[in-house]
């Protein structure tokens, strides 16, 4: 974690832990960082037990046996694992009161304006959400998680990104939202549409995880770089200690032919000795040009195994959303034109069907935009 990024870790962690201790009931008197928490009999929770002090810091440096509270203490990494236990599975409800109607960037373009929009919901259709844990491992510095939603409806199984927004709108932290209750989707239903859903999240982490891929590589590639650099002066390095090796003995063979028969022997030992080092070396050399020739397999097999990623998509959460369906009259103007659209909508989910250009027919998006309304919307090539 980055120096910038711990200030705003740390609020999140407190405002988790507040909320979390609250709703379990508890009572937290905060005193700058410390937190003083009385604890209920009541207290619907297995991590706090008996009244108990917190300090917001990763340093403590106190003598009342007060706990840590940041991203890596013990306590909270505890809070958060029973806050998950407890909530596996959740049901939300969305109307129209749940938040405003949302309308697509490019339904306005140009010098169109989205003047009014009214919603009429007509029935109710179920989706559910699954929040994933996304960890992509690595020894490197590369290594990545994360947490992917994929909502999806319960009939088409289609995902609704939209609905993911949401979602993580409604279920972020400091937001109030009523009304959750049990999933009542069937359990073999919830289980077919978690196997779609997995799918659908693998697809979308796939650019994340080849980008983690090739940084990881990159990394790789240098350390096997390196390695080779490194062996490559080995071999340069025994090459010149066998050189100098050859001359001492050659050196030595001239001293023998006139030397007498005990400095001869003399000779002769040390020679050998020098021979029998040189046929090491010869043999060392041998070896690493042969491993160099071959790219040093082992050597780099070592290295791109402690490269390798290990990637893990868990399910962690699966909340049942009931949103309304039904139609949107949009209000598109352009100057003194305007033109009345009237086209599927769900609560929370947005656009359910496609917008076409009343010129050309083609379906229009981010990649062609509403740019003109004059006998409908049009496409800036059918202005």
């Amino acid at each position: 974690m980055t120096d910038a990024a711990i200030p705003i870790t740390q609020t999140a962690v407190e405002q988790f832990t507040r909320q979390y201790l609250s709703a379990v009931g508890c009572r937290i008197d905060a005193d700058g960082e410390r937190w003083d928490i009385t604890v209920p009999e009541t207290t619907e929770t297995d991590v706090v037990s008996g009244n108990l002090t917190l300090w917001c810091t990763r340093d403590v440096e106190n003598d009342d046996g007060g706990i840590p509270l940041h991203s890596e203490s013990d306590f909270f990494q505890r809070l958060l694992t029973e806050a998950q236990d407890r909530t596996l599975t959740g049901r939300l409800k969305l109307d129209a009161e749940a938040g405003d109607v949302d309308m697509p960037s490019w339904l306005s373009g140009g010098a169109v304006e989205v003047a009014d929009v009214e919603f009429f919901p007509v029935y109710d259709r179920t989706a559910v959400v699954f929040l994933f844990e996304v960890s992509i491992e690595t020894v490197s510095e590369y290594q990545r998680e994360f947490l992917q939603p994929v909502a999806v409806d319960t009939r088409s199984q289609e995902p609704l990104a939209g609905l993911e927004k949401r979602f993580l709108d409604v279920t972020s932290l400091g937001t109030e939202f009523e009304g959750a209750s049990q999933v009542k989707t069937d359990p073999d239903e919830i289980s077919t549409l978690l196997e779609a859903s997995q799918d659908i999240v693998e697809n979308r982490i796939q650019p994340e995880i080849d980008e983690t891929l090739d940084d990881a590589s990159r990394v790789a590639d240098v350390e096997v770089e390196e390695f080779r650099q490194l062996q490559e002066q080995r071999i340069e390095e025994l090459e010149a200690e066998r050189e100098t090796l050859t001359e001492q003995i050659e050196e030595l063979s001239s001293q023998a032919d006139d030397a007498d028969a005990d400095e001869r022997i003399t000779i002769l030992k040390e020679r050998r000795e020098l021979n029998a080092e040189r046929e090491n070396i010869e043999d060392e050399l041998s070896d690493l040009r042969r491993r160099r020739d071959q790219g040093f397999p082992e050597k780099q097999r070592e290295i791109r195994n402690r490269h390798a990623l290990n990637v893990r998509v868990s399910p962690v959460t699966v909340t049942e959303i009931v949103y309304e369906q039904g139609e949107a009259e949009v209000k598109l103007v352009d100057g003194q034109q305007s033109s009345t659209l009237t086209v599927g909508y769900g609560s929370g989910v947005g656009l359910t069907e496609d917008v076409t250009c009343a010129g050309c027919e083609e379906s229009l998006g981010e990649h062609r935009p509403v740019q003109h309304v004059q006998n409908g919307p049009r496409c800036e090539e059918c202005s």
